[in-house]
């Protein structure tokens, strides 16, 4: 071999990365990428499981006063003498928080539970309540007229998943992504189902919000595990697969929830198979990524061949060690000092502008994304299957932002997305009465368009920001975009307390107000990713 070839294999050697394993040798996509996506989806399904069980665990239930001097020891929810004694107007509709007071007459009367019993002139609150069902922890936790109590319940949990990123991130990074996943499963499954057995309110929201912070992290973490294992050009459908199998996890939970609809036997129900995931601990392989940043050559060998033999491809040495010796040489170089991130966000406007408005898109699709499946079972109609067409409808709506976002452009689907979704959010708000299925249609078509927005602005965010800080801006969005999620489980009171319709303009205001914003931001569609803070501000004149 000439010094000359021999010096283009030695440069070669330092500039191989694993994504030029993955397109030149390995195969982008192949039956093992296929086969971990798989066993992923599991654990996926599981989150979906875990992320809302709330929803049906502490689903309002119709109640009504308890009245003593009528009720037997064992009351009927909707006797026949209801309204003599609850304002009301039939049957299916009287008052669920308040009751006629007693009347001062004293009377003799054969009748069970007569009119004059009543002083139909005044009205009082209940000081004890008779319940159509046991099925959610409204009846066991006594929360009926109770509406704040009973939402904040959701809310409390999601600052739990807010907590739980950097825990999980610091154990992704430090132990790997397979024992991140493990632990978060783990987690998820043993206090879910100590969970199912507590009897007091606040034993129930402690497990909710412990339970969410050291176990919600198993989701992230197969998100990464899967995309770290393909090549650049699958990252985005692959991507698109794991939040498809997010959304029929939700489609499986409400079809779980309608066959198991005490909250105890679901509860157990759902949580218990999790503690599966435990053996993915020996099934799934590391992240060949996070071993070579930890210097584990000789496994992350291992698995590329494994990966290679699997793939009906052939791995060389020449390209093990070039890789190696990559890894090695990054390790040498020694980094400048740069100021603090904060300090040269505040000296770019251009980029300190894309800082204040990405959150905000991120906040509305959080708030919309998680409020329209939360109410779906307010809906009229089945709550369950309500709640399984609004997950459903997720599905089409990932895939056709992929079909969309290389064609049209980033900018236009995100407009067309937040705008449409906000057109059926305030259709459905104002409606009238007796007309569920056209109400059900605009709603499903509104959660369509926040799915679609939901897989473009991971893109469009991550292609606003220069590769150098690319991480950190973004998880700063979607940090921020937890307030969103946070807020989501108390729209229901909202809609009950003070306007049936409130939960749908909020959703629709913040849509409308987040595709206006869109107009502030450059298309990314033709563009090199951004690596320098010079690059991101000069993207919109940077397109090919």
């Amino acid at each position: 071999m000439s010094s000359e070839e021999n010096g283009n294999v030695e440069k070669g050697r330092t500039n191989i990365d694993l994504d030029n394993i993955l397109v030149e040798e390995v195969g982008q996509i192949g039956k093992y990428q296929i086969v971990t996506v798989l066993l992923a989806a599991l654990p996926v399904i599981f989150s979906a499981f875990a992320s809302g069980e709330y929803i049906f665990t502490t689903a309002r239930i119709p109640s009504r006063c308890r009245i003593p001097q009528c009720d037997t020891e064992n009351p009927i929810y909707a006797p026949d003498w209801i309204l003599n004694a609850v304002p009301g107007t039939s049957l299916t509709n009287f008052e669920n928080c308040e009751r006629y007071v007693n009347s001062s007459q004293l009377l003799s009367s054969t009748n069970v539970c007569p009119a004059e019993l009543f002083d139909r002139t005044q009205t009082e609150p209940c000081q004890d309540y008779v319940y159509e069902n046991t099925l959610s922890v409204v009846y066991d936790f006594n929360m009926a007229c109770d509406e704040w109590k009973r939402s904040q319940i959701g809310s409390i949990r999601t600052i739990g998943t807010l907590l739980v990123l950097p825990i999980t991130g610091y154990i992704s990074d430090r132990w790997g992504r397979r024992v991140a996943l493990t632990i978060n499963a783990f987690n998820t499954g043993w206090l879910g189902l100590v969970r199912s057995f507590v009897n007091s309110y606040e034993w129930f929201l402690t497990l909710e919000v412990i339970e969410s912070t050291i176990g919600a992290g198993a989701y992230s973490s197969c998100y990464i595990l899967v995309t770290e294992l393909v090549g650049p050009k699958y990252r985005v459908p692959v991507g698109a697969t794991i939040s498809t199998m997010f959304a029929l996890g939700q489609v499986i939970l409400g079809l779980i929830a309608w066959g198991v609809p005490s909250w105890r036997s679901l509860t157990q129900v759902l949580y218990a198979p999790q503690l599966l995931v435990v053996l993915y601990f020996w099934i799934l392989s590391e992240s060949v990524r996070w071993l070579m940043s930890k210097g584990r050559y000789e496994e992350a060998e291992a698995i590329l061949q494994k990966v290679a033999k699997w793939n009906n491809k052939k791995l060389s040495d020449k390209s093990l060690q070039a890789l190696r010796d990559t890894a090695e040489a990054e390790k040498l170089i020694v980094k400048p000092k740069e100021p603090w991130l904060p300090i040269l966000v505040f000296r770019s406007k251009i980029i300190l502008s894309r800082c204040c408005v990405a959150p905000i898109w991120w906040i509305t699709n959080t708030l919309v994304y998680y409020g329209m499946s939360i109410n779906a079972v307010n809906l009229s109609g089945n709550r369950y299957l309500n709640y399984v067409y609004v997950a459903a409808v997720e599905i089409p709506g990932y895939w056709t932002a992929i079909l969309l976002l290389d064609r049209i452009g980033r900018k236009p689907v995100l407009i067309a997305g937040y705008w449409i979704c906000a057109a059926c959010q305030l259709a459905f708000a104002f409606i009238p009465s007796g007309y569920p299925t056209l109400s059900l249609i605009f709603y499903l078509l509104g959660k369509y368009c926040i799915a679609i927005v939901m897989t473009s602005v991971y893109v469009y965010t991550a292609e606003l920001y220069p590769t150098k800080y690319r991480h950190s801006l973004f998880a700063f969005s979607s940090m921020l975009g937890r307030l969103g999620s946070i807020t989501a489980p108390l729209t229901p009171a909202l809609a009950l307390t003070v306007w049936e319709s409130l939960p749908s303009v909020l959703f629709a205001s913040f849509a409308l107000l987040s595709g206006l914003l869109i107009f502030t931001t450059p298309e990314t569609l033709g563009t090199k990713l951004p690596d320098t803070i010079k690059d991101a501000e000069e993207l919109s004149t940077k397109r090919k």
